[in-house]
């Protein structure tokens, strides 16, 4: 089982609740919440993996993990500059906070690859751990205790995505 895990990935795929309903289906819900949430196991979420760990989605009806303080919102399509449209597809540059050892490495120039239509929207800008601008500036990772997620692709984003697990692996 999961009993002697050091370190936690939560991919995703398709939707929001489609991801929760395979989670809670999975049967390894409380033992993955046990060690994250009791014994302070570090957690990456991937995509919709990081969506769900908000309180819920605008796209979905089912309640998120809410283990970040927060809700996943849609890009507003009138905001965006021609050409852009959604999915969000593509590289695109992010910006880390000062001191994001989960970034360590990349402070300058990191580019990673995105595939999305919605965005978490944290309710505190303290759980933001680094932006990216896609018509607006938005969270594109986030950080509380020992959770942590980013929106991007990380095994799609070359010696950046690299470098950004081996520092998950690290901290």
């Amino acid at each position: 089982g999961l009993e002697g895990a050091t370190r936690l990935i939560l991919p995703g795929v398709g939707s929001f609740d489609h991801a929760m309903e395979l989670f809670d289906a999975s049967g390894m819900r409380e033992a993955v919440e046990n060690l994250v949430l009791r014994r302070g196991v570090p957690v990456l979420g991937v995509c919709v993996g990081m969506q769900i760990l908000a309180e819920g989605s605008e796209e979905g009806k089912l309640s998120g993990l809410g283990w970040i303080d927060g809700r996943v919102r849609r890009f507003d399509e009138n905001t965006l500059p021609p050409p852009a449209r959604l999915p969000h597809m593509g590289w695109n540059d992010v910006v880390p906070k000062n001191g994001a050892r989960l970034f360590s490495g990349l402070e300058r120039d990191a580019r990673f690859y995105f595939l999305h239509s919605y965005y978490f929207d944290c309710a505190s800008s303290a759980d933001v751990l680094a932006t990216s601008e896609y018509g607006t500036s938005f969270g594109c990772a986030v950080h509380a205790n020992n959770v942590y997620g980013v929106q991007f692709h990380p095994e799609k984003s070359h010696a950046y995505g690299t470098r950004l697990l081996k520092n998950f692996a690290e901290l």
